[in-house]
């Protein structure tokens, strides 16, 4: 019998979402001691597993955790998780699916627990279709807000670990001036660099630019619109990006794995793009390109669930 619950796999066996417990001297929950790595579905089928799940295993390499399961195995795992799930989506509904992984907990004497390696949680969630419809309506607004991105040279941005909070305080600070902006952090070097899950290009002078990978999580959807517009001949390449270079772009956007691709029409409080539309023609090119690899129309997906008035909440 299907249930109307969501399941999980965590450490060996599926069981329902709520039944999963970790214990609170994990060291992730302590230390942000751990990594993840997520991907979607387009109309029901899922997206690149082997290559988020390939990334998320390079995130293992760099913080020395083998979380005791082979890479082949993990994609047949977040693949079934998937089919157990299934059911509980509608016509036009997809999901958010993937990995998470901590170190584990640090034996204290007396603590009586069975378990003491890596936990390992497998987890499925709906996208925010509603929530950001409004931003492929009118474009993301973008705000730069004061803290710097950490620089590689103290912990590399390319591993997708749990500790985010250098992110996560970067988009309070802006959602403090502006609840429907996106944060986006400048590197040490005052150059344009990410976003709590996202990636940044601008078009200038009809190139493609984007920040370069030393200094930002190398996202899958950033790496499918570069295939992408190398397939479609479009110059682009990765360069030291500042606000100069941004201000004057004649078009800008954002990716990640949720929403995709999608315009950027302000930054800082500047228009960016041309005059009175939100889609520029390189964007349009591109979200049209990943709606043929995708073979889903994720833009009109957006959009249907757009009411007016509704505000734009991008996490």
């Amino acid at each position: 019998m299907l249930s109307n619950e969501r399941v999980a796999w965590f450490n060996g066996e599926f069981m329902p979402e709520s039944q999963v417990r970790i214990p609170f001297r994990d060291s992730s929950w302590v230390f942000g001691d751990g990594c993840f790595d997520m991907t979607r579905t387009f109309g029901h089928r899922l997206f690149k597993v082997k290559e988020h799940v390939a990334r998320l295993y390079r995130s293992l390499r760099y913080l020395r955790i083998d979380p005791g399961i082979a890479p082949e195995r993990m994609c047949q795992l977040t693949e079934e998780l998937f089919e157990r799930n299934r059911h509980l989506l509608g016509d036009d509904d997809d999901l958010w699916v993937g990995q998470r992984i901590s170190r584990g907990v640090r034996m204290v004497p007396g603590d009586n627990l069975e378990h003491h390696g890596p936990n390992v949680v497998l987890e499925c969630m709906p996208l925010p279709l509603e929530q950001r419809a409004k931003m492929f309506k009118h474009g993301i607004r973008v705000v730069v807000p004061s803290q710097r991105r950490v620089p590689p040279d103290s912990l590399t941005p390319r591993a997708k670990t749990h500790n985010y909070l250098n992110l996560v305080l970067a988009d309070q600070e802006v959602r403090s001036l502006d609840p429907e902006a996106w944060a986006l952090l400048l590197d040490v070097n005052g150059n344009l660099c990410e976003g709590l899950g996202s990636n940044i290009f601008v078009v200038k002078d009809g190139e493609i630019l984007t920040p370069r990978e030393q200094f930002v999580l190398p996202g899958v959807s950033r790496q499918t619109v570069i295939d992408l517009a190398h397939e479609e001949g479009l110059p682009l390449r990765e360069a030291d990006i500042d606000l100069y270079d941004a201000y004057n772009a004649e078009e800008a956007f954002i990716t990640s794995t949720s929403i995709c691709l999608c315009p950027v029409t302000r930054l800082n409080g500047a228009d960016i793009g041309p005059e009175g539309q939100v889609w520029g023609p390189i964007t349009r090119r591109l979200a049209d390109a990943y709606a043929r690899l995708v073979d889903h129309d994720f833009v009109g997906q957006y959009l249907r669930r757009y009411v007016d008035g509704m505000e734009a909440r991008p996490f």
